[in-house]
């Protein structure tokens, strides 16, 4: 018997239906997970499976003494006691007493304490946002759910922990239901997947790229029959605006056929529209961006963050760094941006740097001024490469209505201040990128537009990520910080960093320095071809195309006499692109036979 049935139902909020007419079981043991665009019900679904909500119509049913547990997306404020105490609760109520069902439920806590291997005697108040997931965690399962409701489980986890909490929820008994943005954790847990979309629920019993396939199948089907419907409706417009006379019988079904199809195409949703992201990039940079030379830094000298780093950044360069929370990451960005003076060691920073910086704790907006005000600076336009936008059609690229533009920031959720804080950070041009967890809160296809954006970008990028698909399709280097104020430096992003060193677990000591303070040799890359070369063999011929054109037009100009009678300075100039061109061909066609021959190898 199914541990829950949904029956036909529905549930609005004052708009159109977020549910209408919902079906679905959930059986024991199933693992599904929930997706759709940010604002289409998902946590409404959760919280009528959870039980503090109640449909508007249709039937839920549940199988006898049922116990459905929830994590929620966020730590509850005013929780405080010992992990004990806070597990064997079992409760985020922080007025809820301790249960001790004749001794089970501490039974349990006890279990659950030493599987997740807690610190019984903890202060929960004192731990890290990661740790306070894991003992809420740890609190859900001491209640021996049969339905485990996972709301944004990966939120302020480090990578670490992210793969300890796959592994143990693969191994526990209840069913799961989890909303998450994380993909890998979706494609590695998944054994169904339900999609909300208008209102409507898709229901598919495959891993996550299948599901993938089939929704771009369905939505070219959906394109398809909409645009045979209004390419109907236009022309049954056009047979009434004839004139023909309504009251014969032959034509009275066809008029109310008629009406039937504008009432139709009214009541229709739209698919929610995609944002339009678009980083506006500054003239280049020097070929140098920053060099570290042995640099030591942090905020207290006798306890540094960063020892003995070294490492040179190029223009185009496209770097992750990943670690522990906690171990620095955001530390080392400000050192690597001059923000805070290194203890010893120097940095040097090239010429004609245009910095963007993305702060993952939104200091850069006001609360208290609307989200246009916050991109817009009171202005009512911007300029956009070159050319003025109005503010309000530029927020609409980042999905905020006329009226949410208007309305102050403070009432936005997660994933509308990571867009807002885009949406200005791209006002301003740039040829180096600093993001600090960007991809926190956003919906599936928005981080699938960043990716294309930051692939595309032509500057420097260097990104702070927990989110391991976006690292393995963006970046093309990283920097791992490795406990012990070691920095690891590897080609390629997660999957390459887990293929030259061995698979991170607690932070390192202080032996990850050698004794001569140096720091450790960057590990050898294994010769096969990442995701970010396989695009770039891919896109390489194209571009060794594109540079011959060129050349060939610039061949073709300079060969016309009347070419010499210019400025001395234009000549100057052609010439020095014509030779630019012809090393940059040369470049190409190396790199090009370079990951050609590992593919062959691979």
């Amino acid at each position: 018997m199914a541990l829950i049935t949904f029956k036909d139902v529905s549930i609005a909020f004052g708009g159109n239906a977020l549910l209408d007419g919902v079906n679905f079981q959930i059986e024991r043991g199933e693992r599904v997970s929930l997706v759709g665009r940010n604002g289409t019900g998902k946590t409404t679904l959760m919280r009528l499976i959870y039980g503090d909500l109640q449909p508007d119509s249709g039937d839920i049913i549940r199988s006898q003494g049922l116990r459905v547990v929830m994590l929620p997306q966020d730590v509850p404020q005013g929780l405080s006691g010992t992990v004990t105490d806070i597990v064997a609760r079992g409760s985020n109520d922080s007025n809820a007493a301790v249960l001790d069902d004749g001794g089970t439920r501490r039974q349990r806590a006890d279990e659950m304490l030493s599987r997740m291997e807690l610190d019984p005697h903890a202060r929960f108040e004192a731990l890290s946002a990661g740790l306070k997931r894991r003992v809420l965690l740890a609190g859900c399962l001491a209640q021996d759910p049969d339905i485990l409701l996972l709301d944004e489980p990966t939120n302020h986890l480090d990578m670490n922990a992210i793969v300890w909490m796959e592994t143990f929820l693969l191994k526990q008994g209840a069913a799961l239901l989890f909303v998450t943005h994380d993909r890998m954790f979706l494609q590695k847990l998944a054994t169904r997947i339900f999609e909300l979309d208008r209102g409507f629920l898709a229901d598919d019993s495959c891993d996550y790229e299948s599901f993938l396939r089939r929704r771009q199948a369905d939505l070219e089907a959906e394109t398809g029959k909409r645009r045979q419907f209004d390419r109907k409706l236009a022309e049954e417009e056009a047979w009434i605006r004839q004139g023909v006379k309504a009251r014969r019988t032959r034509n009275e079904g066809r008029v109310r056929a008629l009406e039937q199809m504008r009432e139709e195409r009214r009541m229709r949703q739209d698919r929610l529209g995609s944002a339009r992201l678009q980083a506006q990039e500054a003239g280049k940079s020097g070929k140098l961006v920053i060099e570290a030379d042995q640099v030591t830094g942090g905020y207290n000298p006798e306890k540094p963050v960063i020892r003995n780093f070294s490492t040179v950044i190029q223009r185009g360069d496209k770097i992750g760094v990943i670690g522990p929370n906690g171990s620095g990451k955001t530390t080392l960005l400000r050192l690597l941006l001059g923000d805070i003076p290194p203890f010893e060691g120097g940095i040097r920073h090239g010429v004609r740097l245009e910095i963007a910086y993305f702060d993952q704790l939104r200091a850069q907006l006001d609360e208290n001024k609307t989200v246009a005000e916050n991109v817009g600076d009171g202005n009512d336009t911007i300029t956009f490469n070159g050319k003025s936008r109005h503010i309000i059609g530029y927020l609409q690229d980042f999905l905020f209505s006329p009226e949410r533009a208007r309305s102050p920031v403070r009432i936005l959720s997660g994933g509308e201040r990571n867009r807002l804080l885009l949406a200005k950070l791209f006002t301003k041009p740039s040829n180096v990128l600093v993001l600090d967890e960007p991809t926190n809160d956003l919906d599936m296809e928005t981080l699938d537009l960043l990716e294309e954006v930051l692939f595309d970008y032509a500057g420097t990028l260097l990104l702070v990520s927990h989110d391991r698909s976006f690292l393995n399709h963006v970046v093309t280097g990283t920097l791992a910080l490795e406990g012990g104020g070691c920095v690891g430096e590897y080609v390629g992003g997660y999957d390459d960093w887990l293929r030259q060193c061995v698979r991170p677990g607690p932070p390192a000591s202080e032996g990850s320095v050698s004794k001569s303070g140096k720091q450790r040799p960057r590990r050898e890359r294994a010769q096969t071809l990442t995701f970010n070369e396989r695009r770039e063999l891919e896109s390489l011929p194209q571009k060794i195309e594109d540079l011959e054109a060129e050349q060939k037009e610039w061949y073709r100009i300079m060969s016309d006499t009347a070419f010499y009678q210019r400025s001395g300075i234009e000549v100057a100039d052609a010439r020095a692109r014509l030779e630019a061109l012809e090393n940059e061909i040369e470049t190409a066609c190396n790199r090009w036979e370079y990951l050609e021959t590992l593919n062959e190898n691979s």
